[in-house]
């Protein structure tokens, strides 16, 4: 089981002197990851949670927190597909991996806020077969030049795009999604499958058996496939479902790590504990210096090994 460590990238704690200290802590302290997520728009009168109203871009903030680490990975789970062209997300996902030395996982997903579909000029139909080549448009691009691309719903003219990525065949590409169909289309055609927010992750072990079983149908091998979890932690503060059970990643650093092998024992791989979801922390209106001493306290008695 790897731990990874979500960036601060939302509201009180987002600033650039704690994306270089968390960054620079997590990497000192043997995080295996840093993750960052993606929001463009809160719409009027929505209530939408805390961690949503105030969101830096999830790239620009892993390309700021590259220049202060040496060895861990940087991650975003995830971006979502239709919001930008496989081309401009290809260049940016190269950039980024050379300016990393190779240290890049990409996550993308299908969107489903139709405010930020209108807001990218985007269409929401046919989403899923739009992601499937999206990534084989990406794949594309980072792989032997000139490269050159037809299909149903994008084009690449033949010609040269440089710098390739770092790692052999472009960064690892992680899928979203909770559905069904989202999950076989992890097992079938990514790298791994990355939680979302709302997954019951009591019941995680029956997205991985989907995910697993699609990767076997595919003829790839399922224990290859990385299964990362975000982990909203509730530090302290034990909190229950809908059933009355205390939610997992809540409660003491003990009940925390118990959970977490729990969790390796599903069959996740990776673990990323994610304090943006902390209104204490992640909120627009949190207390800034509070926020950055309540996340220090969590990241040091949470840290592999500690």
């Amino acid at each position: 089981m790897k731990i990874g460590f979500g960036l601060p990238v939302s509201g009180a704690w987002a600033t650039p002197d704690n994306i270089s200290r968390f960054a620079t802590l997590a990497d000192a302290s043997g995080y295996a990851t840093l993750w960052t997520f993606q929001r463009l728009l809160v719409p009027q009168g929505s209530a939408m949670e805390p961690v949503y109203q105030s969101v830096l871009d999830p790239v620009a903030a892993l390309a700021y927190a590259a220049a202060f680490t040496e060895r861990i990975r940087l991650g975003v789970a995830v971006i979502n597909t239709p919001y930008v062209s496989p081309g401009y997300l290809a260049k940016q996902a190269a950039s980024l991996d050379v300016l990393s030395s190779g240290r890049l996982d990409l996550g993308l997903g299908l969107g489903w806020m139709p405010e930020e579909f209108v807001l990218t000029a985007a269409s929401m139909q046919r989403r899923g077969a739009r992601t499937a080549e999206y990534i084989r448009v990406l794949r594309a691009l980072w792989g032997e030049q000139p490269a050159e691309f037809s299909g149903e719903f994008y084009t690449v003219p033949r010609g040269t795009v440089l710098p390739r990525p770092v790692q052999n065949g472009g960064p690892p590409i992680l899928l979203g999604g909770t559905s069904p169909a989202a999950l076989r289309r992890a097992g079938r055609i990514a790298d791994g499958w990355v939680t979302s927010s709302r997954t019951d992750l009591a019941r995680i072990s029956e997205g991985i058996d989907i995910v697993r079983q699609a990767a076997a149908a595919e003829g790839r091998e399922p224990s290859a496939l990385r299964i990362i979890c975000r982990g909203l932690v509730d530090w302290a503060e034990p909190s229950t479902d809908a059933s009355g059970h205390r939610r997992l990643l809540t409660g003491s650093k003990d009940q925390i790590r118990e959970d977490v092998t729990w969790l390796a024992g599903q069959g996740v791989t990776e673990v990323f504990y994610d304090l943006n979801w902390d209104p204490l922390i992640g909120a627009p209106d949190a207390n800034p210096g509070q926020a950055a001493d309540r996340a220090a306290v969590i990241l040091d008695a949470l840290a592999p090994g500690s």
